[in-house]
């Protein structure tokens, strides 16, 4: 079987902890490959993600590494295997890969907790003030690439909704509240449905009000991403040069910190809503 061209987030974070599993059980990968009766480029070509690994060898790979944790080997299991065609494939030869690996992340998760400073959060923006951005985008965008995402950053937010919708917990600054996105009309209305979506049991929107002082974080996005066992949780940073994804353990209590500092800083949602409420008036 031929190498994969291009890695998917969870075939790369699949690959990290099997490398993890085996570190911690003090095997080299050359051992690992007598263990498992195969070569040693098979094991790292596994760990890189580069061949596909199937939740029977998983589970195998973790017998000989003598990994204790039953609910992690479980969830690892579940990460292998080629999965079904998912509908942010449709959007594959027209989007950059990163927006799709974020997409399917987000299907992936257990609950996501984000924060922004200056902007509204993409899963709770509508789509005029998506589109609005998009517009914007340095270099500019083809109209018709302004549509892709436009549709694509709305499909995501099908996770919100349905029978089983995501938990998901935002703290914005005021800043974004008052940035006009589109026009008065535009910013209005995406006040008002940030104010409605936060009415949801599922959502919880915290606002940081002007006059609060410094915070965590220098207003950089923040999104943190709840895996099925908290082995497997994702930050994520959306920075200049592009997406960054991190996942070791220092870096993840790191963003947790950040994040518990910042909503200790926001006001109660009931009280962020009224702000929500107030700033929509005046736009």
């Amino acid at each position: 079987m031929p190498p994969r061209d291009a890695l998917t987030v969870r075939q790369r974070r699949l690959g990290t902890e099997l490398r993890k599993l085996r570190e911690r059980s003090g095997l080299s990968s050359t051992a690992a490959a007598v263990l498992n009766g195969v070569n040693q480029a098979r094991i790292s070509n596994l760990e890189a993600g580069r061949y596909a690994v199937s939740a029977e060898r998983v589970r195998t790979l973790a017998r000989g590494y003598d990994a204790a944790d039953p609910e992690l080997i479980d969830a690892l299991a579940a990460m292998a295997g080629r999965r079904e065609r998912c509908w942010w494939e449709d959007y594959r030869d027209v989007l950059p890969k990163v927006m799709l690996d974020i997409a399917e992340l987000e299907q992936d998760a257990s609950g996501l907790r984000v924060a922004l400073a200056v902007h509204i959060p993409g899963l709770l923006q509508t789509v005029d003030h998506a589109r609005a951005l998009y517009r914007e985008t340095v270099p500019a965008l083809e109209p018709y690439e302004v549509e892709h995402r436009v549709a694509f950053r709305i499909r995501r937010q099908g996770i919100l909704h349905g029978a089983r919708p995501l938990p998901y917990k935002v703290i914005i600054h005021e800043a974004a509240l008052r940035l006009g996105c589109g026009g008065p009309k535009v910013a209005r209305a995406q006040l008002e449905h940030l104010v409605a979506m936060g009415e949801r049991d599922n959502i919880t929107v915290l606002v940081i009000p002007f006059g609060s002082g410094p915070f965590p974080g220098s207003g950089q996005p923040i999104d943190y991403v709840y895996g099925p066992v908290p082995q497997l949780d994702t930050v994520t940073l959306d920075t200049d040069h592009g997406c960054e994804f991190l996942d070791a353990e220092a870096q993840l209590t790191k963003y947790r910190s950040v994040l518990d500092r910042l909503e200790e800083t926001a006001l109660t949602p009931e009280a962020s809503r009224d702000l929500m409420r107030r700033v929509a008036l005046d736009a």
